[in-house]
């Protein structure tokens, strides 16, 4: 059995990315307040206090196979050219009470993503997110701050999140070879489109504090 020695904010966020669950629902199977996963989604470096440290232990202990593997490739350390060679960086572009989605093609199915793009070596992912978003939708957004970063659970890619707001331009699918369409989605239904367990927390949190 696998023994965490320490728990962090990072190791914390992991256990929670690898149960695929929310801030709300991590935090209820913790038995400790929403605001506390927030932090360590802000502060990844910080240590848990101790009764939260055993908490956490009782909680990977208690997890199936399939958890433990996505938490360790989660936490695996990653060589910095393999990171960089696999970065991608998402924009979520925010218009009132909307959000952007694209429509992807691919393995035969239908999905609704946020807009993103390849981070290339040297490159800025915060301008890479604002690049992409135009380039696949038409629409211009400015970066309003960033939201974290993961290796993402199925993967395996490390995704750059920042929270945007929409600027001008009509939303359009600029990019048919990849994507299907294009749309404006209410924050109300938006899990509609994409399952809210797939989500990452932080985008979760930023939009309900919009909502």
């Amino acid at each position: 059995m696998d023994v965490i020695g320490t728990w962090s904010g990072r190791k914390a966020c992991a256990l929670q990315s690898a149960l695929r669950m929310t801030n709300e629902r991590f935090a209820e199977r913790l038995g400790i307040a929403v605001r506390t996963v927030a932090t360590w989604h802000s502060a990844p470096d910080i240590v848990p206090r101790t009764e939260l440290q055993a908490a956490l232990d009782t909680t990977f202990e208690r997890a199936d196979e399939s958890v433990r593997r996505r938490f360790s490739i989660l936490t695996r350390p990653t060589p910095a050219a393999e990171v960089q060679a696999l970065r991608v960086a998402i924009a979520v572009v925010i218009r009132g009470s909307e959000v952007l989605l694209v429509c992807r093609r691919g393995d035969g199915r239908l999905r609704w993503q946020f807009p993103a793009g390849v981070v290339k070596p040297g490159a800025d992912p915060e301008a890479v997110a604002v690049a992409e978003t135009h380039a696949e939708t038409g629409v211009h957004c400015a970066i309003r701050r960033h939201l974290g970063s993961r290796l993402h659970p199925v993967t395996g890619v490390l995704v750059e999140y920042h929270l945007a707001d929409y600027l001008a331009g009509e939303a359009s699918n600029r990019d048919q070879l990849e994507n299907l369409d294009v749309a404006w989605v209410p924050l109300s239904t938006l899990v509609r489109f994409i399952p809210p367990d797939t989500i990452y927390p932080p985008i979760t949190a930023a939009l309900e504090a919009i909502a």
